[in-house]
């Protein structure tokens, strides 16, 4: 889509959609997982090239244990069901995140999606798992600091830019859009780095109940506004 290439979300709101409506809190995360598939889907028709889905963050390994191993199971689920039909469709998937202190069935599971569809060039799907931005970037700093003690990078080049490229999302372009459900007004600590000119659009509905429509509804207003990056808006600089 034209000016829109990366949409990032956070997805929120499961646990209340089931409260509501007096289920369990799993049921809300299964039904979050029919609103993934929608929002894949959505975004390769309105052709946007990029989707980062906030699917686990570092922060939820403290919630109750049965919770968390209900998202586990879930996870293992989605690409079990889905890794195939999107390969076929074209969509790269890409999981940021840190790895290390994931059980090995799950890192298997990720690392398979990824490389099964590593050449895919039609959409790329970024899964933020295990994810948390000040962790992501304290992780790239030490990856910049020991290439600086080898020996392998200047002091001058310690760059934004430099440190751009040891992010988990080297090679993906910034957010255009970030859109959170839910009706919270925050960031959680997703993309802090990546989301400095990005656009919020922060939308009442809670996760599962978010559909084509709504997505619709956040471009349309994405597009409503003047992106300037510093600069003058198009009508004062004109």
């Amino acid at each position: 889509m034209r000016d829109l290439q990366h949409v990032a979300i956070i997805m929120d709101g499961n646990g209340r959609w089931a409260n509501a409506r007096g289920l369990p809190r799993s049921m809300g995360h299964r039904r979050g997982v029919e609103a993934v598939r929608e929002a894949v889907r959505a975004a390769g028709e309105l052709g946007i090239q990029y989707l980062t889905l906030f699917a686990f963050s570092s922060e939820n390994w403290r919630r109750p244990e049965a919770e968390v191993e209900e998202l586990m199971g879930l996870l293992k689920h989605f690409i079990r069901r889905d890794l195939a039909e999107l390969h076929k469709e074209g969509v790269r998937v890409r999981v940021i995140g840190e790895r290390e202190n994931l059980s090995s069935d799950i890192r298997a599971l990720l690392e398979e999606a990824e490389n099964l569809t590593r050449d895919n060039q039609r959409q790329t799907l970024v899964v933020a798992f295990n994810y948390g931005a000040r962790d992501e970037v304290a992780r790239a700093m030490r990856r910049v600091a020991a290439k600086y003690a080898a020996g392998e990078v200047e002091l001058e080049g310690l760059t934004a830019e430099y440190l751009d490229e040891h992010l988990d999302t080297a090679g993906i372009p910034d957010p255009d859009l970030i859109i959170r459900t839910s009706g919270e007004l925050r960031l959680s600590n997703f993309l802090l780095w990546q989301a400095a000119y990005s656009e919020f659009v922060f939308l009442p509905c809670l996760w599962p109940d978010f559909d084509r429509k709504a997505f619709e509804e956040a471009i349309a207003d994405y597009f409503s506004r003047d992106r300037r990056y510093g600069g003058l808006s198009r009508e004062i600089a004109s």
